[in-house]
């Protein structure tokens, strides 16, 4: 007959709760967010540049979109239960006139720690009004988000980019089974000047 222990459960449950606070408490470590908008400013310059210069796709979508969220650092780390959190800022005409932060949670398969910088290319007027009126959007609610990876990014042109909003990652580093935007929740925020 098949027994369940009880208190071994609870220890493998207390176990992996341990587990996760030291995996974010490692990550923490390592400077996710900015506090002041300069230092998010600058962090977004660092990234752009970084982007543009291995991403030509993206420089030449920047030239005809209606707004650039970038988040230059986001974390994300988890082992069974996970979480991400950056800070990034909107760029209309090459200046910031907006602050965003990025947050997800999760849970299932998953394990370590991951830093990466991510881009939201709003190419539509509707696309850019929508993240202003929400308060609070998640990435796979409402405009449609096209994650360009490095075979679509070879091949696009301002004549075959036709979605609402393209996103590139760039910059990863660390080790974590799993990546994506899917489920991020962007929310304005008001950072110290």
């Amino acid at each position: 007959m098949y027994r369940i222990d009880v208190l071994s459960h609870l220890k493998r449950l207390g176990f992996a709760c341990a587990a996760v606070c030291t995996l974010f408490a490692l990550a923490l470590s390592h400077p996710v967010s900015a506090d002041t908008a300069a230092e998010i400013d600058r962090e977004v310059d660092t990234a752009l540049e970084k982007l543009y210069r291995g991403t030509p796709s993206a420089e030449m979508l920047s030239k005809t979109a209606k707004g650039v969220l970038v988040f230059p650092d986001v974390l994300k780390a988890g082992l069974l239960v996970g979480g991400q959190y950056g800070q990034g800022a909107l760029r209309q005409g090459g200046e910031s006139v907006g602050y965003y932060n990025t947050v997800a949670g999760s849970y299932g398969l998953q394990a370590g720690a991951q830093t990466y910088g991510y881009a939201l290319f709003f190419m539509t007027d509707s696309a850019l009004a929508y993240l202003n009126k929400s308060d609070g959007w998640e990435i796979g609610v409402g405009p449609s988000v096209v994650v360009v990876d490095e075979g679509m990014a070879s091949s696009m042109t301002t004549t075959t980019a036709k979605d609402e909003i393209y996103a590139y990652i760039f910059d990863q580093g660390g080790l974590m089974l799993g990546l994506g935007i899917q489920g991020s929740k962007i929310t304005s925020i008001t950072p110290d000047k």
